[in-house]
C-alpha cells in the first residue's frame, strides 16, 4: 500500500508548489513558470535519486529501447498540459476551464483501460466519477453549470489539459514498466530524473530562444523559484512512484485529496471562509475517494 501514502504525499506537494508558484508565476511568464519546476527540481530528482541508490546499495538497472520514447511523451504531455490549462484561464471563464481539467481522472481510466489494460472494479469506476462530480462542485463555487459551458473555449482547453495530464499518467507508467528491475521505486526514481532532464531541456530551449529575457528574472528570483523545483520534484516523485504501484486511475482518484490541502491552505493561512457549496464538494470528493479504494480491495 505504499502507493496510497505516497498519492496523499502528491496532492500535498502539488497544492503547496501551487501557493508557491502563484508568487513566481506574478514576476515571469507562462513559460519560464514552467521552466522552474524543471530545472529546479532536477538537481533535487538527482538528489533523491542518489540517496535512494545508496540506501539500498543497488545499481541503475537496463532499461528497454521504447523507455526513452514513453518519457519523453510524458514529459512533452505534461508541458503542453499545463499551458493548455494556463490557456483556459486567460479566458473570461476560468471556473469553467479549471473545472473540465479535472476530469483528468475519469479520462485516465478510460485511457489506461484501452492503452495498458487496467481493469477497474464497478464500484472505484463509481469513486472516480463522484470524485469528479465533487471537485466540479469545488470549481464551480456552488453556481449551476450549463450546457452551453461545454463550447465554450476555457471547456475545451480544460477538456484538452485534462486529456493531456491523463496521458501524461499512461506514458510514465509505460515508462517505469520499461525498466528491467523488480525495485518500483527505483523505477520511479529514474524515471522521473530523466523526464525533468527532457522538460528542463525543451522548455529551456524554448525560453531562451523565444523569452531570453526571462531567464535573468528566474536567475534574481531563485529563492522562490528553488522552493517550487524542490516541491515538484517531490511532489512528481510520489506521482510516479504511486503510478508504478498502483493503477493509473485509483492514484488520480485518490490524488483528488489534493483538493483538501489546497482549501487547507486558503483557510488556515490566506485566512479565507469556507462557503457552503465548498463544503459539499469536499464531502463529495471524500465520498468518492472511498468509494475507489474499497472497490479496489
Amino acid at each position: 500500500m505504499i502507493w496510497l501514502s505516497a498519492t496523499v504525499l502528491a496532492g500535498l506537494f502539488q497544492a503547496w508548489r501551487t501557493a508557491v508558484q502563484q508568487r513566481v508565476r506574478a514576476e515571469l511568464s507562462v513559460n519560464a513558470a514552467g521552466l522552474v519546476r524543471y530545472v529546479f527540481g532536477f538537481p533535487v530528482g538527482c538528489l533523491i535519486l542518489a540517496a535512494y541508490l545508496l540506501a539500498t546499495q543497488i545499481s541503475v538497472p537496463p532499461h528497454q529501447a521504447d523507455f526513452w520514447v514513453f518519457a519523453a511523451l510524458g514529459g512533452i504531455a505534461q508541458i503542453l498540459g499545463t499551458n493548455l490549462l494556463i490557456l483556459a484561464f486567460g479566458f473570461r471563464n476560468y471556473v469553467v476551464g479549471s473545472a473540465y481539467a479535472k476530469t483528468e481522472a475519469f479520462q485516465g481510466a478510460i485511457l489506461a483501460l484501452i492503452l495498458l489494460g487496467e481493469q477497474l472494479s464497478g464500484l472505484t469506476w463509481t469513486g472516480i466519477a463522484v470524485g469528479v462530480v465533487g471537485v466540479a462542485i469545488l470549481s464551480f463555487g456552488g453556481q449551476r453549470p450549463r450546457l452551453g459551458d461545454l463550447v465554450q473555449p476555457a471547456a475545451l482547453c480544460g477538456l484538452g489539459a485534462g486529456l493531456l495530464f491523463a496521458l501524461t499518467s499512461v506514458f510514465i507508467k509505460r515508462a517505469t514498466l520499461s525498466i528491467t528491475t523488480a525495485d518500483k521505486i527505483l523505477a520511479a526514481l529514474l524515471t522521473l530524473v530523466v523526464v525533468l532532464a527532457m522538460q528542463s531541456l525543451l522548455q529551456g530551449a524554448y525560453v531562451a530562444l523565444r523569452e531570453r529575457e526571462q531567464l535573468g528574472r528566474i536567475a534574481r528570483g531563485w529563492r522562490f523559484s528553488g522552493q517550487v523545483g524542490l516541491l515538484a520534484a517531490m511532489g512528481s516523485a510520489c506521482w510516479f512512484i504511486g503510478f508504478a504501484h498502483a493503477p493509473v486511475a485509483l492514484v488520480r482518484a485518490v490524488g483528488q485529496v489534493e483538493v483538501f490541502f489546497t482549501l487547507g491552505f486558503g483557510r488556515y493561512y490566506l485566512r479565507e471562509p469556507l462557503a457552503r457549496s465548498e463544503l459539499i464538494g469536499l464531502l463529495t470528493v471524500g465520498a468518492g475517494v472511498a468509494l475507489a479504494l474499497v472497490g479496489s480491495f
